[in-house]
């Protein structure tokens, strides 16, 4: 029975490997290539390793491998080539075939009919099971059918998220000036509901670019009133106003540079290849991330260009200018405008730094500003911040996490920007499912350095799709 079922199983295999090579081949030969077929006598071979233009990179290595050594049924020609990217004659694949049959006779031995057969029994005995899985197989293939005919793009996918953040604040000083004649008799500390919902369209052309448009819509009133910077996640422009909110091309320039040109929302730290700092996606708070990327203010408004350049492994420079009112003929893509330029170390071991300078032009003064940022990682404990200067003016960040706990991580951070407003976070991001992610936070802010300061604890539920 070991040699019946040697036998069945070899023998399609056989049968494939000998059709699957001719059909390769017949592809990219002509039809006067296959009539012109010469009586050649084949050789018959013990070891592939005779046959001199079989390498093992070849993709059909392994199947002519087993086919010489387990079951002796190949031939080459006589000058021990295989000759694997030519046509096969109807003379060849006979005399292919008839020596793999001649070993599947072997194997089955001389009561070969009786254990034929047993085989026949057995696919009488199984056909339901043989035609509910054929009819599986059916609908699958229906199916495929379907979805290829109706799929959105060949070439788009459409990405989503959301973010709902539950607000309660524990403590404010904020009010909320609710008559015409400006006067503040109302405080914003009630229990609140924000959210914001991005819908990304992603375009590839080539497997390695992307072309994304994407709309956005949410509540922006603020409901971290208290908070410097307000969520991370925040709406913009009019209540559940849908808006567009970015549109760029991002491409690679051969293995080691990529470029980025937009027309849209792109400015600062979109152009850096990381903002080192370890709260930056994690944290509910804005001032998670590195405060002075939002600082000059002028960009993102028209057009925009970058592009990263991989110095080596670890070393990478990114560059990226953006203008305020690019699309405006009155004030063009050089008249307001910032730009960035950002040199990252990132390694696999402990330390990954970078030095940025931004420097723009406005109707205002706009100063330079010159930051350092590190991160220290010591095997799943991050410590992590960074320091940015503007004409004396000082920012910073510093703060602890753990980056790989429960999922996306626990942190704690301080931040203060150039106006010396406070924020301290404590977050625990927890992944529920590959889908949605549950992000618990306290959040104390300090508007104005003084006594005006909030404490708010907010739960952001995060929906990706």
């Amino acid at each position: 029975m070991a040699n019946l079922w040697k036998a069945f199983m070899a023998s399609p295999f056989v049968l494939g490997a000998v059709l699957s090579s001719s059909a390769v081949a017949a592809e990219t030969v002509s039809v006067d290539a296959l009539s012109n077929s010469d009586s050649i006598q084949l050789a018959q071979v013990t070891s592939v390793s005779e046959l001199s233009d079989v390498l093992p990179s070849d993709w059909a290595y392994t199947a002519l491998q087993r086919l010489v050594e387990e079951y002796g049924c190949l031939e080459g020609y006589p000058d021990r080539s295989y000759r694997g990217n030519r046509a096969m004659t109807r003379y060849e694949f006979a005399a292919g075939l008839n020596a793999c049959l001649d070993v599947i006779v072997q194997l089955i031995g001389p009561d070969g009919s009786s254990e034929l057969e047993t085989i026949k029994r057995l696919q009488e005995e199984f056909a339901a099971e043989l035609a509910t899985i054929r009819g599986r197989v059916d609908t699958l293939e229906a199916d495929v059918a379907e979805l290829e005919a109706n799929q959105f793009s060949t070439t788009t996918k459409l990405k989503g998220q959301l973010d709902a953040h539950l607000v309660v604040p524990f403590d404010t000083d904020v009010q909320v000036d609710t008559d015409a004649d400006g006067i503040v008799d109302t405080d914003a500390d009630e229990v609140t509901f924000q959210y914001r919902t991005r819908l990304n369209l992603d375009t590839s052309f080539t497997g390695e670019d992307r072309l994304r448009t994407r709309l956005q819509f949410g509540d922006n009133t603020n409901a971290l009133g208290g908070v410097p910077g307000g969520f991370a996640a925040a709406g913009a422009g009019g209540i559940n106003d849908v808006r567009i909110d970015d549109v760029y091309y991002s491409f690679p320039i051969g293995s080691r540079v990529s470029g980025i040109i937009a027309a849209n929302s792109i400015v600062s730290d979109d152009f850096v290849t990381s903002t080192i700092v370890p709260f930056d996606g994690p944290s509910v708070g804005d001032y998670g991330g590195p405060q002075f990327y939002d600082q000059l203010g002028i960009g993102g408004g028209g057009f925009a260009a970058g592009f990263n350049v991989a110095l080596t492994e670890n070393l990478i420079l990114d560059a990226g200018y953006s203008t305020g009112s690019g699309q405006d003929a009155s004030v063009g893509i050089f008249d307001e405008y910032e730009y960035i330029v950002q040199l990252n170390y990132l390694s696999d071991g402990i330390i990954d730094a970078a030095i940025t300078y931004m420097d723009g032009e406005s109707a205002g003064a706009d100063e330079a500003i010159i930051a350092g940022l590190l991160s220290l990682d010591f095997g799943g404990f991050e410590l992590g911040g960074y320091y940015a200067d503007q004409d004396g003016d000082d920012s910073y960040q510093f703060g602890a996490a753990l980056p790989g706990l429960l999922g996306d991580g626990v942190g704690i951070y301080y931040a203060q920007d150039f106006a010396d407003n406070e924020t301290i976070e404590g977050y625990m991001s927890a992944k529920i499912n590959k889908y949605w992610t549950l992000t618990p936070s306290v959040i104390y802010g300090n508007p104005d350095g003084g006594d005006n300061d909030s404490l708010y604890g907010v739960i952001r539920s995060r929906f990706k799709f």
